[in-house]
Protein backbone atom coordinates (compact mmCIF):
# COMPACT_ATOMS: atom_id res chain seq x y z
CA UNK A 1 0.00 0.00 0.00
CA UNK A 2 1.21 3.53 -0.81
CA UNK A 3 -1.50 5.75 0.60
CA UNK A 4 -0.35 9.29 1.43
CA UNK A 5 -1.92 11.02 4.44
CA UNK A 6 -1.31 14.75 4.75
CA UNK A 7 -2.48 16.13 8.09
CA UNK A 8 -2.49 19.82 9.11
CA UNK A 9 0.71 20.46 7.15
CA UNK A 10 2.14 23.97 7.31
CA UNK A 11 5.20 25.63 5.83
CA UNK A 12 6.93 28.85 6.91
CA UNK A 13 9.82 30.65 5.28
CA UNK A 14 10.94 32.82 8.17
CA UNK A 15 7.78 34.57 9.35
CA UNK A 16 5.99 34.10 6.03
CA UNK A 17 3.53 31.21 5.93
CA UNK A 18 3.11 29.69 2.47
CA UNK A 19 1.12 26.53 3.29
CA UNK A 20 -1.75 26.80 5.79
CA UNK A 21 -2.78 23.58 7.54
CA UNK A 22 -3.36 21.38 4.49
CA UNK A 23 -5.38 18.17 5.07
CA UNK A 24 -6.16 15.45 2.52
CA UNK A 25 -5.49 11.81 1.67
CA UNK A 26 -4.23 10.28 -1.58
CA UNK A 27 -5.39 6.70 -1.88
CA UNK A 28 -3.16 3.82 -2.98
CA UNK A 29 -2.89 3.79 -6.78
CA UNK A 30 -4.70 7.10 -7.19
CA UNK A 31 -3.59 9.85 -9.61
CA UNK A 32 -4.06 13.19 -7.86
CA UNK A 33 -3.29 16.53 -9.50
CA UNK A 34 -2.51 19.54 -7.31
CA UNK A 35 -3.59 22.56 -9.34
CA UNK A 36 -3.19 26.26 -8.74
CA UNK A 37 -1.56 29.47 -9.93
CA UNK A 38 2.11 30.32 -9.43
CA UNK A 39 2.93 30.96 -5.79
CA UNK A 40 -0.04 29.04 -4.34
CA UNK A 41 2.18 26.53 -2.49
CA UNK A 42 1.58 23.47 -4.68
CA UNK A 43 5.23 22.75 -5.53
CA UNK A 44 6.25 23.41 -1.93
CA UNK A 45 3.70 20.83 -0.79
CA UNK A 46 5.01 18.30 -3.31
CA UNK A 47 8.58 18.88 -2.19
CA UNK A 48 7.54 18.33 1.43
CA UNK A 49 6.05 14.97 0.43
CA UNK A 50 9.36 14.13 -1.30
CA UNK A 51 11.44 15.28 1.66
CA UNK A 52 13.13 18.08 -0.27
CA UNK A 53 11.52 20.72 1.96
CA UNK A 54 11.27 20.58 5.74
CA UNK A 55 7.75 20.47 7.18
CA UNK A 56 7.06 23.34 9.58
CA UNK A 57 4.05 21.66 11.17
CA UNK A 58 1.72 18.70 10.81
CA UNK A 59 2.52 15.21 9.51
CA UNK A 60 2.95 13.39 6.21
CA UNK A 61 2.56 9.60 6.19
CA UNK A 62 3.37 7.26 3.30
CA UNK A 63 2.07 3.69 3.48
CA UNK A 64 1.09 4.24 7.10
CA UNK A 65 4.50 5.51 8.24
CA UNK A 66 5.17 9.12 9.29
CA UNK A 67 8.02 10.38 7.08
CA UNK A 68 8.55 13.89 8.49
CA UNK A 69 12.09 13.08 9.61
CA UNK A 70 12.99 10.57 6.89
CA UNK A 71 15.57 11.35 4.21
CA UNK A 72 14.17 11.64 0.65
CA UNK A 73 15.80 8.38 -0.44
CA UNK A 74 14.07 6.51 2.40
CA UNK A 75 10.53 7.59 1.51
CA UNK A 76 9.96 5.31 -1.48
CA UNK A 77 9.24 8.23 -3.82
CA UNK A 78 10.58 9.01 -7.29
CA UNK A 79 10.35 12.55 -8.59
CA UNK A 80 10.17 13.90 -12.15
CA UNK A 81 11.11 17.57 -12.31
CA UNK A 82 10.22 20.41 -14.64
CA UNK A 83 13.79 20.45 -15.95
CA UNK A 84 14.99 17.03 -16.99
CA UNK A 85 18.16 17.12 -14.84
CA UNK A 86 19.92 14.56 -17.06
CA UNK A 87 23.68 13.99 -17.11
CA UNK A 88 24.75 15.36 -20.52
CA UNK A 89 27.95 13.25 -20.72
CA UNK A 90 26.09 9.98 -20.13
CA UNK A 91 24.09 7.91 -22.59
CA UNK A 92 20.35 7.40 -22.18
CA UNK A 93 21.01 3.92 -20.76
CA UNK A 94 23.55 5.31 -18.28
CA UNK A 95 21.16 8.08 -17.19
CA UNK A 96 18.31 5.64 -16.64
CA UNK A 97 20.45 3.15 -14.74
CA UNK A 98 22.58 5.56 -12.73
CA UNK A 99 20.55 5.17 -9.54
CA UNK A 100 20.89 1.40 -9.71
CA UNK A 101 24.63 1.74 -10.27
CA UNK A 102 24.98 3.89 -7.17
CA UNK A 103 22.94 1.33 -5.24
CA UNK A 104 25.39 -1.40 -6.26
CA UNK A 105 23.07 -3.38 -8.55
CA UNK A 106 25.18 -5.76 -10.71
CA UNK A 107 25.82 -4.69 -14.30
CA UNK A 108 23.88 -7.55 -15.94
CA UNK A 109 20.77 -6.99 -13.82
CA UNK A 110 21.06 -3.25 -14.28
CA UNK A 111 21.17 -3.56 -18.08
CA UNK A 112 18.16 -5.90 -18.08
CA UNK A 113 16.10 -3.48 -16.01
CA UNK A 114 17.21 -0.49 -18.12
CA UNK A 115 16.07 -2.22 -21.30
CA UNK A 116 12.75 -3.23 -19.76
CA UNK A 117 11.88 0.26 -18.56
CA UNK A 118 13.14 1.85 -21.81
CA UNK A 119 10.71 -0.36 -23.72
CA UNK A 120 7.87 0.77 -21.47
CA UNK A 121 8.40 4.43 -22.43
CA UNK A 122 9.44 3.83 -26.05
CA UNK A 123 13.16 4.55 -25.73
CA UNK A 124 14.63 1.19 -26.85
CA UNK A 125 16.14 2.76 -30.00
CA UNK A 126 17.80 5.62 -28.12
CA UNK A 127 19.75 3.90 -25.36
CA UNK A 128 23.14 4.72 -26.90
CA UNK A 129 22.35 8.39 -27.53
CA UNK A 130 23.15 11.30 -25.25
CA UNK A 131 20.51 13.75 -23.99
CA UNK A 132 21.68 16.46 -26.40
CA UNK A 133 20.70 14.22 -29.32
CA UNK A 134 17.10 13.86 -28.13
CA UNK A 135 13.95 15.95 -28.49
CA UNK A 136 12.33 17.57 -25.44
CA UNK A 137 9.70 14.86 -25.26
CA UNK A 138 12.30 12.11 -25.45
CA UNK A 139 14.38 13.71 -22.70
CA UNK A 140 11.31 13.92 -20.47
CA UNK A 141 10.71 10.22 -21.10
CA UNK A 142 14.30 9.52 -20.02
CA UNK A 143 13.60 11.40 -16.78
CA UNK A 144 10.44 9.36 -16.29
CA UNK A 145 12.28 6.09 -17.02
CA UNK A 146 14.95 7.03 -14.49
CA UNK A 147 12.20 7.44 -11.89
CA UNK A 148 10.39 4.25 -12.92
CA UNK A 149 13.44 1.99 -12.71
CA UNK A 150 13.56 2.51 -8.94
CA UNK A 151 10.13 0.83 -8.71
CA UNK A 152 8.91 3.49 -6.27
CA UNK A 153 5.79 3.36 -4.13
CA UNK A 154 4.96 6.93 -5.17
CA UNK A 155 5.55 9.01 -8.31
CA UNK A 156 5.85 12.78 -7.84
CA UNK A 157 5.63 15.05 -10.91
CA UNK A 158 6.61 18.71 -10.52
CA UNK A 159 5.24 20.49 -13.63
CA UNK A 160 7.08 18.03 -15.91
CA UNK A 161 5.48 19.28 -19.15
CA UNK A 162 6.09 23.02 -18.74
CA UNK A 163 9.14 23.09 -21.02
CA UNK A 164 7.47 21.25 -23.92
CA UNK A 165 5.67 22.74 -26.91
CA UNK A 166 1.90 22.37 -27.22
CA UNK A 167 1.92 19.24 -29.38
CA UNK A 168 4.45 17.45 -27.18
CA UNK A 169 2.48 18.36 -24.07
CA UNK A 170 -0.56 16.57 -25.46
CA UNK A 171 1.52 13.51 -26.39
CA UNK A 172 3.19 13.37 -22.98
CA UNK A 173 -0.14 13.74 -21.16
CA UNK A 174 -1.35 10.66 -22.99
CA UNK A 175 1.87 8.77 -22.21
CA UNK A 176 1.75 9.68 -18.51
CA UNK A 177 -1.86 8.56 -18.24
CA UNK A 178 -1.12 5.27 -20.01
CA UNK A 179 1.91 4.75 -17.78
CA UNK A 180 -0.23 5.20 -14.68
CA UNK A 181 -2.79 2.71 -15.97
CA UNK A 182 -0.04 0.14 -16.44
CA UNK A 183 1.87 0.68 -13.21
CA UNK A 184 -1.02 1.59 -10.87
CA UNK A 185 1.46 3.52 -8.70
CA UNK A 186 0.26 6.30 -6.42
CA UNK A 187 0.95 9.51 -8.35
CA UNK A 188 0.94 13.19 -7.41
CA UNK A 189 1.19 15.67 -10.27
CA UNK A 190 1.62 19.42 -9.78
CA UNK A 191 0.64 21.89 -12.50
CA UNK A 192 -0.77 25.37 -13.10
CA UNK A 193 -2.37 24.17 -16.37
CA UNK A 194 -6.03 23.30 -15.80
CA UNK A 195 -6.25 21.38 -19.10
CA UNK A 196 -3.45 19.07 -17.92
CA UNK A 197 -5.19 18.73 -14.58
CA UNK A 198 -8.62 17.91 -16.02
CA UNK A 199 -7.28 15.31 -18.46
CA UNK A 200 -4.92 13.51 -16.07
CA UNK A 201 -6.52 13.51 -12.62
CA UNK A 202 -8.61 10.96 -10.80
CA UNK A 203 -9.07 13.79 -8.29
CA UNK A 204 -8.13 17.46 -8.26
CA UNK A 205 -6.75 19.36 -5.28
CA UNK A 206 -7.10 23.05 -6.07
CA UNK A 207 -4.87 25.40 -4.07
CA UNK A 208 -4.92 29.15 -3.67
CA UNK A 209 -2.60 31.18 -1.42
CA UNK A 210 -1.48 28.13 0.54
CA UNK A 211 -4.93 26.70 1.27
CA UNK A 212 -7.08 24.06 -0.43
CA UNK A 213 -10.10 25.62 -2.12
CA UNK A 214 -11.68 22.37 -3.30
CA UNK A 215 -11.07 18.64 -3.71
CA UNK A 216 -13.04 16.49 -6.14
CA UNK A 217 -13.24 14.58 -9.39
CA UNK A 218 -12.55 16.82 -12.43
CA UNK A 219 -16.15 16.78 -13.68
CA UNK A 220 -17.57 17.49 -10.23
CA UNK A 221 -15.23 20.44 -9.72
CA UNK A 222 -16.08 21.76 -13.19
CA UNK A 223 -19.84 21.39 -12.68
CA UNK A 224 -19.93 22.60 -9.07
CA UNK A 225 -16.99 24.90 -8.25
CA UNK A 226 -16.88 25.56 -4.51
CA UNK A 227 -15.78 29.20 -4.78
CA UNK A 228 -15.42 32.11 -7.16
CA UNK A 229 -11.70 31.37 -7.37
CA UNK A 230 -12.28 27.78 -8.53
CA UNK A 231 -15.05 28.92 -10.88
CA UNK A 232 -12.74 31.34 -12.66
CA UNK A 233 -9.74 29.01 -12.67
CA UNK A 234 -11.35 25.80 -13.95
CA UNK A 235 -12.54 25.65 -17.54
CA UNK A 236 -11.47 27.13 -20.84
CA UNK A 237 -12.93 29.68 -20.52
CA UNK A 238 -13.63 29.86 -16.81
CA UNK A 239 -17.11 30.48 -15.47
CA UNK A 240 -18.67 33.81 -16.48
CA UNK A 241 -19.02 35.80 -13.25
CA UNK A 242 -21.50 38.67 -13.07
CA UNK A 243 -22.40 40.85 -10.06
CA UNK A 244 -26.14 40.68 -9.30
CA UNK A 245 -28.68 41.35 -6.58
CA UNK A 246 -31.26 38.88 -5.25
CA UNK A 247 -34.79 40.34 -5.11
CA UNK A 248 -36.67 40.71 -1.82
CA UNK A 249 -38.78 37.62 -2.59
CA UNK A 250 -35.67 35.63 -3.73
CA UNK A 251 -37.37 34.85 -7.06
CA UNK A 252 -35.16 36.91 -9.38
CA UNK A 253 -31.74 38.46 -9.91
CA UNK A 254 -31.07 42.00 -11.08
CA UNK A 255 -27.84 42.82 -12.91
CA UNK A 256 -25.98 46.12 -12.72
CA UNK A 257 -27.85 47.55 -15.72
CA UNK A 258 -31.30 46.54 -14.44
CA UNK A 259 -31.73 43.35 -16.45
CA UNK A 260 -33.54 40.62 -14.52
CA UNK A 261 -33.33 36.84 -14.52
CA UNK A 262 -35.78 34.40 -12.96
CA UNK A 263 -34.21 31.99 -10.44
CA UNK A 264 -35.53 28.86 -8.73
CA UNK A 265 -35.72 29.77 -5.02
CA UNK A 266 -36.36 26.15 -4.01
CA UNK A 267 -32.81 25.29 -5.17
CA UNK A 268 -31.29 27.73 -2.67
CA UNK A 269 -32.65 27.13 0.85
CA UNK A 270 -30.11 29.55 2.37
CA UNK A 271 -30.48 32.33 -0.24
CA UNK A 272 -31.12 35.79 1.18
CA UNK A 273 -31.97 39.06 -0.61
CA UNK A 274 -28.91 41.14 -1.45
CA UNK A 275 -25.75 41.07 -3.56
CA UNK A 276 -24.43 37.79 -5.04
CA UNK A 277 -22.16 36.72 -7.87
CA UNK A 278 -23.89 34.91 -10.74
CA UNK A 279 -21.95 32.20 -12.55
CA UNK A 280 -22.75 30.99 -16.08
CA UNK A 281 -20.83 28.43 -18.14
CA UNK A 282 -20.09 29.50 -21.72
CA UNK A 283 -21.52 26.28 -23.16
CA UNK A 284 -24.75 26.65 -21.16
CA UNK A 285 -25.64 29.88 -22.97
CA UNK A 286 -27.43 30.09 -26.33
CA UNK A 287 -27.66 33.02 -28.69
CA UNK A 288 -31.27 33.41 -29.79
CA UNK A 289 -31.51 33.40 -33.59
CA UNK A 290 -34.38 35.75 -34.48
CA UNK A 291 -37.63 35.96 -32.56
CA UNK A 292 -38.60 38.26 -29.74
CA UNK A 293 -36.42 38.81 -26.72
CA UNK A 294 -37.75 37.08 -23.61
CA UNK A 295 -37.51 39.41 -20.57
CA UNK A 296 -36.37 37.66 -17.37
CA UNK A 297 -35.57 34.55 -19.42
CA UNK A 298 -32.49 35.91 -21.09
CA UNK A 299 -29.92 38.66 -21.36
CA UNK A 300 -29.20 41.42 -23.81
CA UNK A 301 -25.46 41.66 -24.58
CA UNK A 302 -23.18 43.49 -26.99
CA UNK A 303 -20.86 41.57 -29.33
CA UNK A 304 -17.11 42.30 -29.09
CA UNK A 305 -15.29 39.61 -31.08
CA UNK A 306 -15.28 35.89 -31.93
CA UNK A 307 -12.50 33.50 -30.91
CA UNK A 308 -12.08 30.77 -33.55
CA UNK A 309 -11.81 27.21 -32.18
CA UNK A 310 -12.06 25.21 -35.40
CA UNK A 311 -15.08 23.15 -34.26
CA UNK A 312 -16.87 26.25 -33.02
CA UNK A 313 -16.35 29.71 -31.60
CA UNK A 314 -16.17 31.54 -28.30
CA UNK A 315 -18.29 34.65 -28.70
CA UNK A 316 -16.94 37.43 -26.49
CA UNK A 317 -19.56 39.96 -25.48
CA UNK A 318 -20.39 42.48 -22.78
CA UNK A 319 -23.42 42.44 -20.51
CA UNK A 320 -24.17 44.92 -17.73
CA UNK A 321 -20.59 46.20 -17.90
CA UNK A 322 -19.04 42.73 -17.44
CA UNK A 323 -17.42 40.40 -20.00
CA UNK A 324 -19.41 37.35 -21.11
CA UNK A 325 -18.23 34.38 -23.20
CA UNK A 326 -20.69 32.14 -25.07
CA UNK A 327 -19.63 28.88 -26.73
CA UNK A 328 -21.32 28.27 -30.10
CA UNK A 329 -21.07 25.54 -32.70
CA UNK A 330 -20.36 26.73 -36.22
CA UNK A 331 -19.71 30.41 -37.00
CA UNK A 332 -21.65 33.58 -36.40
CA UNK A 333 -20.63 36.66 -38.45
CA UNK A 334 -21.71 39.33 -35.98
CA UNK A 335 -20.49 42.88 -36.44
CA UNK A 336 -18.69 44.69 -33.62
CA UNK A 337 -21.26 46.29 -31.34
CA UNK A 338 -24.14 44.12 -32.54
CA UNK A 339 -26.83 43.32 -30.01
CA UNK A 340 -27.20 39.71 -28.87
CA UNK A 341 -30.20 38.06 -27.23
CA UNK A 342 -28.98 35.23 -24.99
CA UNK A 343 -31.15 32.49 -23.49
CA UNK A 344 -30.36 31.67 -19.87
CA UNK A 345 -31.93 28.68 -18.11
CA UNK A 346 -32.44 28.95 -14.32
CA UNK A 347 -31.01 25.40 -14.04
CA UNK A 348 -27.68 26.63 -15.46
CA UNK A 349 -27.23 29.45 -12.96
CA UNK A 350 -24.65 29.15 -10.18
CA UNK A 351 -24.63 31.57 -7.27
CA UNK A 352 -21.77 32.63 -5.00
CA UNK A 353 -21.64 34.77 -1.88
CA UNK A 354 -20.38 38.21 -2.94
CA UNK A 355 -18.40 38.65 0.31
CA UNK A 356 -16.84 35.24 1.00
CA UNK A 357 -16.75 34.06 -2.62
CA UNK A 358 -18.10 30.66 -1.54
CA UNK A 359 -20.77 28.77 -3.46
CA UNK A 360 -24.31 29.26 -2.15
CA UNK A 361 -25.66 25.86 -1.09
CA UNK A 362 -27.99 24.13 -3.55
CA UNK A 363 -30.39 21.30 -2.90
CA UNK A 364 -28.90 19.15 -5.69
CA UNK A 365 -25.12 19.40 -5.01
CA UNK A 366 -23.46 15.98 -5.61
CA UNK A 367 -21.97 14.41 -2.46
CA UNK A 368 -18.71 13.59 -4.27
CA UNK A 369 -17.66 17.24 -4.22
CA UNK A 370 -15.99 18.65 -1.13
CA UNK A 371 -14.82 22.15 -0.32
CA UNK A 372 -11.99 22.80 2.08
CA UNK A 373 -12.99 23.84 5.56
Amino acid sequence: MARIDISKVTKFYGKTQVVHGVDFTIEDGEFVVILGPSGCGKSTLLRMIAGLEEISGGTISIAGEVVNDKEPRARGCAMVFQNYALYPHMSVAENIGYGLKVAGVPSAERLMRVRAVAKTVGLEEFLDRRPGQLSGGQRQRVAMARAMIKEPKVFLFDEPLSNLDAKLRVQMRIEIRKLHQRLKATSVFVTHDQVEAMTLADRLVIMNKGIIEQIGAPKDVYDRPASVFVAGFIGAPGLNLLPATVSSDSHSLTLADGQRLIIEPTRYPSLNPGPVTLGLRAEALNIRQGGAFVPQGGLKATFDFAEELGVGQHIHAEVAGSPLVIHVDGRHPFAFGAGLNIDVSPRDMQLFDSVTGLRITETDVPTSVSAAA
